[in-house]
C-alpha cells in the first residue's frame, strides 16, 4: 500500500474539484464526502486499514481533506476516531494561558514557544525558533533533556524574576530521542507574580528555621570554650561547673560584650539537657510588639502578617531544654508580667489561641542593665527578678582580666583567618602591647572586632601598630623603639598601677585581677618604689 498522503478538494455538494496523490478506498472518499463540517481531525476506519484525515471547511462549504493511512493501534487515530473535538483539544493543549508549552529538537534548537510563553518573554509569534534554545529561555534544561533522554519532573525554574514548577521531557520516534518538550505551570500573569512571591516568602521562612535551627545545634559547650585563665575566669568556670548541672534559673550579668551567651551555652552544654535544643531569643534585638509572638508563638490569622500556618514559639521550641532570654533588662513591663505568669504556672497560650500548652525548660536570662535601680524605677518586676535571679553569675569585664589578652588576641586572629581564607598572621610585641594596654569599654566584642578588622587590612605576616590606627594614641605605652624588654617591663608596671586603682590599693584583689602572685606583686612594687 502506498502510504503517501492524498488530497481532496470538495465543492459544496461533494463534487472533487482537485485531487492529488494515491487513489483512495471508494468507503474513504464516500466518508469525505458526508465528512462533519466541524471535525477537523478524524480518522475512517475500514476494519483492516485506518484512515487519518485532517479537513478544512469553508464558510460556503468547500473542502480540503489531507488524508493517509495510519497504523491500526496509533493512539494519535485512536483519539481523533472517538473525539469529535479532537482538534480543539489539541488546540487548548498547545495555546492553554495557564500552561507554557515549548519544544526544542534534538540538537537543542527551539522549535515551538506557545502563545503565553512567547508574551511572558515579550517575543513575537516565531522569533527565537531555530535558535539555541539557552539563548532565548533563561534557565532552560532542553537541550539537556533532549541530549540525556531522561525527563526533569517538578523542577524549580527562575525566568524573568518569578519562579515557576516546570517539567521536562523526551520525545522519542523509534527507539531514538528527537526532541524534548517542556511544561510550566501558569495560573495566568497575576497568579504566576504571586506564586512566585510564595516561593520567595517559602525561602524567606526556611531560612528563618534555619537560623533557628543553627541556634538550637548543639555547639562546643566545654568551659574551655571561654578564652582565658586570668584569676576573674577560673572563678567564673568553677561556678559555671557548680551551677549547671542544678534545674534552676539562672541570671548572668556584666557589661555589654563580656560573652554572656557564651556562658550560657556553657550551662547549657554542662547540665543534664545538654541533648536538647538550647533556644536563644535577645529581646533588645526584636520590637517589643514581635517579642511576645516570639515567646508564646501565634495561631494562623492571629494578627496581620501572621503566618498562615501559625508558629511555634520559643517556650514550645525549648520544651525539655535551656530557654536563653538575654537582654532580659530590654523586655517591657507587660511582657514581664506573661513571662512571670508562664514561670509560676508553667502554662501559657498562644497568640490567638485558646488551648493551654505546657513546656519544661530551664531558664537563663541574662541583662547589662542595672537591675536594682529599674525596679526602683518600675522599669522591672521585682517578683520577675527574684524569680529569674535564683542564682547570679557575674562576667569580668576584659579591662579586669588583661591577663587573658594575649590568649584572647590569638584565638580571634585564627579564627578570623580561618573564616575569611588569610594569609596566617602573627602579632608584633608592641602591637599586642597596645592591645593589652587598651581598656576596652566594648570589651571581648570590641577586642575581637579590632582584632579582625587589623587581621583583614594588614599588609604583612604581623600585626603591627600600624595597623591598628584606632588604639595609637589612645593609651600611653611603650617607646616601639625601647627593647622588648623595656617596653614590656612597662606595661607590666603600668597594669599593675591600674590594677590597684581598681581595687582602691587591695594588693590581694589586684593580685587576682592580674593573675599573679602576692609575692610577686610584692616584689614588682618594690621594685617599681624603687
Amino acid at each position: 500500500m502506498d502510504t503517501s498522503p492524498s488530497i481532496r478538494l470538495l465543492a459544496a455538494d461533494g463534487t472533487p474539484v482537485f485531487t492529488d496523490g494515491p487513489r483512495l478506498p471508494d468507503a474513504v472518499d464516500r466518508a469525505l464526502t458526508a465528512a462533519d463540517p466541524d471535525r477537523r481531525i478524524w480518522s475512517v476506519d475500514l476494519g483492516d486499514t485506518v484512515w487519518s484525515v485532517l479537513s478544512r471547511h469553508t464558510a460556503s462549504g468547500v473542502a480540503l481533506h489531507l488524508v493517509w493511512p495510519a497504523g491500526a493501534e496509533d493512539p494519535v487515530v485512536d483519539f481523533a476516531a472517538s473525539v469529535d473535538f479532537a482538534h480543539e483539544i489539541l488546540a487548548h493543549f498547545l495555546t492553554n494561558p495557564y500552561e507554557a508549552i515549548t519544544v526544542v529538537d534534538a540538537e537543542g534548537l527551539l522549535r515551538w514557544v506557545s502563545p503565553v510563553h512567547a508574551k511572558f518573554f515579550g517575543m513575537k509569534r516565531g522569533e527565537g525558533l531555530g535558535l539555541p534554545a539557552e539563548d532565548v529561555i533563561e534557565n532552560t534544561r532542553l537541550p539537556e533533556v533532549a541530549k540525556s533522554g531522561r525527563a526533569q519532573i517538578g523542577r524549580l525554574q527562575e525566568m524573568n524574576g518569578v519562579a515557576r514548577i516546570v517539567s521536562r521531557f523526551p520525545i522519542n520516534r523509534d527507539d531514538r530521542t528527537v526532541g524534548a518538550i517542556g511544561q510550566v505551570m501558569f495560573k495566568g500573569p497575576d497568579q504566576a507574580l504571586e506564586f512566585g512571591r510564595e516561593i520567595a516568602k517559602l525561602r524567606a521562612e526556611v531560612d528563618y528555621y534555619r537560623r533557628e535551627l543553627e541556634e538550637m545545634r548543639p555547639r562546643p559547650a566545654d568551659l574551655e570554650a571561654i578564652i582565658g585563665d586570668s584569676p576573674p575566669i577560673r572563678k567564673l568556670k568553677a561556678d559555671i561547673a557548680r551551677v549547671a548541672p542544678l534545674d534552676i534559673s539562672v541570671l548572668i550579668r556584666g557589661e555589654s560584650g563580656t560573652g554572656k551567651e557564651l556562658v550560657a551555652r556553657a550551662l547549657h552544654g554542662q547540665s543534664n539537657r545538654a541533648a536538647k535544643p538550647l533556644v536563644v531569643l535577645n529581646a533588645a534585638a526584636l520590637p517589643a510588639t514581635l517579642v511576645e509572638a516570639e515567646l508564646f508563638g501565634y495561631e494562623p490569622g492571629s494578627f496581620t502578617g501572621a503566618d498562615k500556618r501559625g508558629r511555634s514559639g520559643k517556650f514550645e521550641l525549648a520544651d525539655k531544654g535551656t530557654l536563653f532570654l538575654d537582654e532580659i533588662g530590654d523586655m517591657g513591663i507587660d511582657i514581664q508580667a506573661k513571662v512571670l505568669r508562664v514561670l509560676e504556672e508553667g502554662t501559657f497560650e498562644r497568640l490567638g489561641g485558646h488551648r493551654s500548652r505546657s513546656a519544661d525548660f530551664r531558664l537563663v536570662t541574662a541583662t547589662n542593665r542595672p537591675v536594682e535601680r529599674m525596679i526602683e524605677a518600675e522599669d522591672f518586676r521585682a517578683d520577675l527578678y527574684f524569680r529569674i535571679g535564683a542564682l547570679t553569675l557575674w562576667l569580668p569585664p576584659l579591662r579586669d582580666r588583661a591577663a587573658d589578652i594575649p590568649a584572647l588576641v590569638r584565638t580571634f586572629l585564627a579564627r578570623t583567618v580561618k573564616r575569611h581564607n588569610l594569609p596566617s598572621r602573627g602579632v608584633r610585641a608592641d602591637a599586642m602591647a597596645l592591645l593589652a594596654a587598651h581598656s576596652w569599654p566594648g570589651n571581648v566584642r570590641e577586642l575581637f572586632n579590632t582584632v579582625q578588622k587589623a587581621a583583614i587590612f594588614c599588609e604583612g605576616d604581623e600585626l603591627t601598630p600600624a595597623d591598628l590606627p584606632d588604639l595609637v594614641g589612645d593609651e600611653p605605652h611603650p617607646d616601639p623603639a625601647a627593647p622588648l624588654e623595656v617596653q614590656l617591663r612597662a606595661l607590666e608596671e603600668r597594669l599593675i598601677a591600674e590594677a590597684l586603682d581598681r581595687a582602691d590599693g587591695n594588693k590581694k584583689r589586684a593580685a587576682e585581677a592580674l593573675g599573679i602572685s602576692r609575692t610577686y606583686l610584692y616584689k614588682r612594687l618594690g621594685e617599681m618604689s624603687g
